[in-house]
């Protein structure tokens, strides 16, 4: 019989108050965490003030693949591969870092997040089991998430090569340069 430790407890119950603010689905923190999925429920109404999301997780990589995902995803996997070789760091702590970084970057550019702390950690697991990765832009030179057989020579990346109609509606998202700091006030 395994002996349970309090410290250990603790840090798993920190990761999934962090996990749960993240927006991150009951799913997400039964695979990261030892907790029973009863504790878990109550401590996710408990920091949500609401019951979780029900259905399954998002399955699919070509959602990474469209053009405006296809470009958050990246920046998010760009910070989080950084964050893996300059720190020492757990696996969902790497994630939790990443993603408030890339939240603070998107929120200075006066954007809106395309990407939702659950996906993220699915394109994480992705990576790491093979079924996407990282391929350079042959005009930029940024790494973008590909499929992992693509073509790297000729592979160009959806900001030196956007769709047609990109940036063209006025919906959250399109592209547009601010005129100063609007965002800010918002």
């Amino acid at each position: 019989m395994r002996v349970k430790s309090i410290l250990t407890e603790a840090k798993q119950i920190d990761t999934a108050v962090a996990l749960i603010q993240l927006g991150a689905r009951l799913q997400v923190l039964e695979s990261e965490t030892d907790l029973s999925y009863e504790r878990l429920l109550r401590l996710y109404k408990e920091v949500a003030g609401k019951s979780p999301s029900k259905g399954q997780l998002p399955f699919s990589t070509d959602w990474f693949m469209t053009w405006q995902p296809n470009i958050h995803a990246s920046l998010f996997l760009n910070i989080h591969e950084y964050l893996n070789k300059v720190a020492a760091l757990d696996e969902i702590d790497s994630v939790i870092k990443a993603y408030k970084l890339y939240l603070e970057q998107i929120a200075a550019q006066c954007l809106t997040p395309q990407l939702s702390f659950t996906r993220a950690w699915r394109l994480v697991k992705f990576v790491d089991n093979g079924m996407l990765t990282m391929t350079p832009c042959n005009r930029c030179g940024g790494h973008f998430v590909t499929h992992p057989h693509e073509i790297a020579r000729h592979y160009r990346c959806g900001l030196c090569n956007p769709p047609a109609r990109a940036g063209k509606g006025q919906h959250a998202g399109s592209i547009r340069v601010p005129d100063g700091p609007k965002c800010l006030a918002a």
